[in-house]
């Protein structure tokens, strides 16, 4: 995102002065007047510039489709992306030949691209985007498998009366973890530890 403080003798000059600097077209700037100047006698004696501040608009949804094009490119995976935006939500499917490198095990690669990408997208934004990054549906297959997980080994820390630890993982998922167990009538569970080894914990009522 490009911004500069353009002046002129009007604010339409100033305006003009600045869309030719940044080389964009007035619908893909803001504009925010910091002085409209002033005319002076007969034009010239006592005129004052006029100021404005002028913000490129980031088209954030393509921001990060760019992003991940240059990253797949880069490692040698180049892929179609599709990009669908959301109140809230920007999700980004992955399509290609080579999509088990770029989910990776247990879709780490995925994860990092998803939250490099969200970076990307919520850079010195004030409105801020959910990122998702998928690719051949694995965001609801792995919700599947977590959630059978979650229902396994609670079922593991009732039979041994005790606590349960799940191995380390981002937080979106042990959200999945905590979704799945909420409404469990003889389990709890809690997130213990720091990044990048915060787990879920699956605690007996009866312990």
């Amino acid at each position: 995102m490009r911004e500069i403080t353009a002046s002129g003798l009007t604010v339409e000059e100033a305006k003009q002065n600045a869309l030719e600097q940044l080389e964009l077209t007035e619908d893909q700037v803001t504009f925010e007047i910091i002085d409209e100047g002033k005319k002076g006698i007969l034009g010239v004696f006592g005129a004052k510039r006029a100021y404005i501040k002028v913000t490129e608009i980031v088209d954030r949804l393509k921001e990060g489709e760019f992003f991940l094009e240059q990253v797949t490119r880069e490692m040698n995976a180049e892929v179609e992306i599709r990009a669908a935006k959301s109140e809230g939500e920007i999700i980004y499917e992955l399509v290609g030949d080579k999509i088990a490198l770029l989910i990776g095990k247990r879709g780490q690669t995925l994860n990092a691209l998803q939250y490099l990408t969200h970076l990307v997208v919520n850079n010195n934004q004030s409105e801020y985007y959910t990122v998702v990054v998928d690719a051949e549906n694995y965001r609801a297959r792995r919700k599947e498998t977590l959630e059978q997980l979650a229902n396994k080994l609670a079922q593991k820390a009732l039979t041994l009366g005790k606590e349960v630890k799940i191995e380390p993982m981002p937080s979106f998922e042990r959200k999945i973890i905590h979704n799945a167990l909420h409404d469990h009538e003889n389990v709890s569970t809690a997130s213990e530890g720091k990044d990048p080894n915060r787990h879920v914990v699956i605690k007996p009522h009866n312990k």
